[in-house]
């Protein structure tokens, strides 16, 4: 069985943004660890929390699941020494070569807005992503823009009807339905892992974290009606393969953790 348009599935990862801080903040001169405090201090003092707003969130990895035609990957964009605006570019990029069905969990809350203020602050481009019709008149009705469309799929609003009160975390989701959820990492990790020269480690996190989304996302087209039982069993079994094949570290904690 082979899905009827391209389908992407995407996380990021990302860090406080210090060069933005210390712009905004007027503390040219200072180092990041005092930068990081200040922004921190701030922060805390005006929500509460230390977590930094969608435009002061530099993305470090963003890692991807393509699902085309009879075939199935997943994989990182760039390579480590990749900066910011290629990453955002790349992405935007292949949206623009495949126009897939986008999917992700909070995407709409956190991964789109980052990525688009961060591509703002860049300079990239995404004309069909954009596009509500004026460059395919079918985008009017099928857009990556709208809430309640399906071009980019958001699972966490979805499944809680778009209300935000009944929003789950992933890996939860992800357990209870028998697949791994996180494995040696969260997001609140990630900093401390980029401080410690660890990109290699977020990556591998972020992967399997779209691999978690894809699989929830095979069980949903299941449950609304679009894969039979037959075809969600070849698709997992597609996955399968796809881990066999790729023996690195993550992708053999992740195999041996899918207990369904």
């Amino acid at each position: 069985m082979s899905f009827r348009e391209p389908v992407l599935v995407f996380d990021i990862e990302t860090i406080p943004d210090l060069d933005g801080g210390r712009r905004l903040m007027d503390l040219e001169g200072l180092g990041d660890t005092e930068t990081w405090s200040l922004m921190r201090s701030r922060r805390l003092a005006e929500r509460g929390t230390e977590f930094m707003p969608a435009h002061l969130q530099r993305v470090v990895a963003i890692s991807v699941a393509l699902r085309s035609g009879d075939t199935f990957k997943c994989w990182s964009i760039g390579d480590e020494s990749a900066e910011e605006g290629e990453l955002i570019q790349r992405f935007f990029d292949g949206v623009e070569k495949y126009r897939p069905v986008l999917v992700s969990w909070n995407g709409g809350g956190f991964d789109l807005p980052v990525l688009q203020y961060r591509a703002l602050i860049h300079g990239c481009t995404a004309p069909r992503y954009w596009d509500t019709g004026y460059l395919d008149r079918e985008a009017k009705w099928d857009n990556y823009l709208a809430r309640y469309q399906f071009r980019h799929t958001d699972l966490m609003d979805v499944l809680a009807l778009y209300s935000g009160r009944q929003n789950a975390p992933l890996t939860e989701i992800a357990v209870l339905l028998g697949f791994p959820g996180k494995l040696g990492m969260d997001g609140s990790k990630v900093f401390e892992a980029h401080r410690k020269g660890d990109l290699a480690g977020i990556r591998a996190y972020c992967e399997t974290d779209v691999l978690n989304t894809w699989l929830v996302y095979l069980r949903f087209e299941l449950m609304r009606g679009r894969l039979s039982h037959e075809e969600h069993q070849q698709e997992e079994e597609r996955v399968r393969a796809f881990l066999d094949a790729n023996p690195a570290p993550h992708w053999a904690e992740f195999a041996e953790a899918w207990v369904g």
